[in-house]
């Protein structure tokens, strides 16, 4: 089930583009052009996760994100102009689950928002992943296939966990780029290509039950096959 998303923008130009983006990203918006109207929208809608302005008409931010807090533990990432470290503490402080300055680097709000809904997540995932002739095991690092342990770099391992995780989900290569290897990763789209690649070398008509596929002009996914 997607996961819904309150923007809570005064500036119309910034809120459509994180609307774009997000929605392209498979989430669901909730728009709101100021603090009133947010605070209503996250009552009305109970969103998975709040990006929040802090200087806009009616109602700030901090009022916000305060009341937000005291109805419970929705995550809200903060947005602002400031760059003042005393605007990031304060924030924080109230309750804020990360912070982000404009002007926004789309890439690093989404892998934030990422971020940020993975440890609200409950800790029931397996570290361990068994599918038929396949086990991925990501605490010991191992790779086991057709029975057989498999040298494969950590890299490699975290890559084909996390396509695993969520089979059947398409992923471009910049999300993989930002969650395996962190937003900050300064390295290029062809880095996932050629970990794909090694691993399909490893993995490549071992069972008809899943495959490494790709979605041409996407991305890569897990792909789980109907018995």
């Amino acid at each position: 089930m997607s996961k819904k998303i309150l923007i809570v923008e005064d500036d119309v130009n910034i809120r459509e583009l994180l609307r774009l983006y997000l929605e392209r990203e498979g989430y669901v918006t909730i728009l709101a052009g100021d603090g009133a109207e947010g605070l209503k929208a996250y009552k009305l809608n109970r969103p998975d996760l709040v990006l929040l302005d802090i200087m806009m008409p009616v109602m700030d931010g901090w009022q916000v994100c305060r009341e937000i807090r005291q109805d419970g533990k929705t995550p809200v990432i903060m947005l602002t102009a400031k760059g003042e470290t005393f605007d990031k503490v304060a924030g924080l402080e109230m309750g804020a689950d990360d912070y982000i300055v404009k002007p926004l680097e789309m890439r690093e709000v989404l892998a934030r928002i990422r971020a940020v809904l993975r440890r609200y997540e409950p800790e029931e995932t397996p570290k361990v992943l068994t599918f038929d002739k396949l086990v991925i095991d990501k605490q010991a690092y191992e790779l086991t296939v057709n029975n057989r342990q498999v040298d494969a770099p950590p890299k490699e391992i975290e890559l084909l966990y996390f396509l695993a995780s969520s089979p059947n989900r398409v992923f471009t290569r910049a999300q993989l780029l930002d969650d395996v290897w962190g937003f900050d990763y300064f390295g290029d789209t062809r880095t996932v290509d050629v970990h794909i690649k090694r691993l399909r070398e490893k993995l490549e008509g071992v069972s008809n039950q899943w495959e490494l596929k790709t979605v041409w002009g996407v991305g890569y996914k897990f792909e789980l096959n109907e018995a």
